[in-house]
């Protein structure tokens, strides 16, 4: 089996072998892979860190080397500049750097439980704007922000919302939430198609900080987000898993 690394801040993983193809995730800086297949002047690869499959250019990854499982320190700042020399690349938040990032080190120390850390990290990625398969701080979706903030808590989720919510334990009712909670979400098919983190207010309310148009912050209850701006649901709420 072929094992691949990628050197890049972030790649796209397509559904099909084609740039026309639409991007069904982001592989980052440090993350490595098995090579399944190849068609012409694409590869397809399966993660090692969730299992996922997708197809990526060649020239955009390179053999997976001995050295590169030394010296890997994930990245907890929203993104560092790569080695000594800036202008090699920026590494977002949760990929795999060259060199210790001690920026962020502080902050968790000061934070105090895991509650305080996802609050943390989470809240990094607020305004972020929502792209579909995106995984960084320029653009991501749903569960690519949920994979990242517990990546960063040492936490490993799979790729999407789905799948996802097959992991856990289940939380029977939405008043024995606790902040760092994932709530999922169905569309009018019962398809699991959303997710988002669930933070427990000192007031004994409930909001959800999610992908959805960006990063943003919502009220939650039994039956779902309620937009403030819109005045409106915008997603129906399925079931709540623990993972902390």
């Amino acid at each position: 089996m072929i094992q691949l690394i990628s050197k890049l801040s972030a790649i796209p993983m397509r559904k099909e072998p084609s740039d026309h193809s639409e991007m069904i995730s982001q592989i980052l800086y440090g993350e490595s892979m098995d090579q399944l297949d190849e068609v012409d002047n694409w590869l397809l690869v399966k993660m090692h860190h969730d299992q996922y499959e997708g197809w990526v250019d060649r020239k955009q990854v390179q053999p997976f080397l001995d050295t590169d499982n030394k010296d890997r320190f994930l990245v907890k700042d929203l993104f560092t500049s790569n080695g000594s020399d800036p202008s090699k690349c920026f590494v977002p938040a949760g990929a795999y750097s060259d060199q210790s990032v001690m920026a962020d080190e502080k902050a968790q120390e000061q934070s105090v439980g895991l509650e305080r850390n996802v609050l943390h990290f989470a809240s990094m990625f607020l305004e972020t704007p929502y792209l579909w398969g995106g995984r960084t701080f320029m653009g991501i979706d749903c569960s690519g922000f949920t994979q990242i903030v517990f990546r960063l808590m040492g936490i490993g989720l799979l790729r999407d919302a789905y799948q996802q919510a097959q992991q856990g334990d289940l939380v029977t009712f939405i008043e024995e939430s606790k902040t760092g909670d994932l709530a999922f979400f169905e569309n009018k098919e019962g398809k699991i198609v959303h997710v988002g983190i669930i933070i427990r207010e000192q007031n004994s309310t409930t909001s959800i900080i999610h992908a959805s148009g960006k990063v943003r912050l919502d009220k939650l209850d039994h039956m779902g987000i309620f937009n403030n701006e819109l005045k409106i649901y915008t997603h129906s709420l399925r079931l709540i898993k623990r993972h902390l």
